[in-house]
């Protein structure tokens, strides 16, 4: 990857930061200098210097051994201070409680960022559930209902643009082609809200809207339900939630 248009060592040293960082976040667990200079592709000399001062400045862990390397306490912290310094994600809180309540149903505040969508805030579900969350956690857009919903507000050119023509399969119900998946994008306009089929975890069906208070729309919000306990009339109860969470949080955010 280029260091940027300047051509500056410090441009390059950052880019190179950035983008160890990146690696780091998007492969959990501990990793050994070969497996990392592989993937970056950066001079095994620089890239373990670089490697070590980001340990010394806690952006980056080792093992015990001293020989494997990890994502640093410090990225958490820096993560937490993003989300509790957004604004939206403060003016959604009382709409998320309330649709966690109107629901009963695990709710999700999620931000598009490229071809991804990043969790921001959950609300877990009252139901008996596995513990999870998804603070912090990106996914591809095209195989969730809240990256759905998003991709719906921009036209159909600029979708084709922003994704690849073959598009990851997660599911065997994810869609993989990307003119199906703009033929749905219509559907989630007429509509007002997309679904996730199982298209990204087998057994859950989840419900999504984008929050338009700009255009194209950035934040969205889902709800999602097991297969297993989705009945017409919840299915039914989720959809008005969610279309009315929808309409109280665009009024909450144009007030920022």
């Amino acid at each position: 990857m280029a260091a940027g248009g300047t051509g500056g060592s410090q441009v390059k040293s950052a880019v190179r930061t950035v983008e160890l960082l990146e690696y780091f976040a998007g492969r959990p667990g501990m990793h050994s200098l070969a497996a990392v200079q592989e993937a970056v592709g950066y001079p095994k000399s620089s890239l373990y210097m670089l490697l070590r001062t980001l340990v010394d400045l806690g952006w980056v862990e080792t093992d015990l051994t001293g020989t494997r390397y990890g994502i640093g306490v410090r990225a958490l912290l820096v993560g937490t201070s993003y989300i509790d310094g957004d604004e939206v994600v403060a003016a959604a809180r009382p709409t998320l409680d309330r649709l966690s309540d109107d629901t009963t149903e695990t709710i999700h505040l999620a931000r598009l960022d490229g071809t991804n969508v990043v969790y921001l805030a959950t609300r877990q579900s009252q139901h008996y559930l596995r513990p999870f969350t998804r603070v912090g956690r990106r996914l591809p857009a095209h195989s969730t209902s809240l990256g759905k919903a998003l991709l719906a507000t921009h036209s159909d050119d600029e979708v084709r643009a922003l994704l690849p023509a073959e598009l990851p399969q997660l599911t065997e119900h994810t869609h993989t082609d990307r003119e199906k998946l703009v033929e749905e994008l219509h559907a989630i306009r007429a509509r007002g809200f997309a679904i996730d089929r199982e298209e990204n975890t087998l057994g859950l069906r989840c419900f999504g809207v984008a929050v338009p208070y700009r255009t194209p729309a950035r934040d969205a919000i889902s709800c999602s339900v097991p297969v297993a306990r989705l009945t017409a009339a919840h299915e039914q109860t989720i959809q008005d939630a969610l279309l009315d969470a929808r309409d109280r949080l665009t009024l909450a955010t144009r007030r920022l």
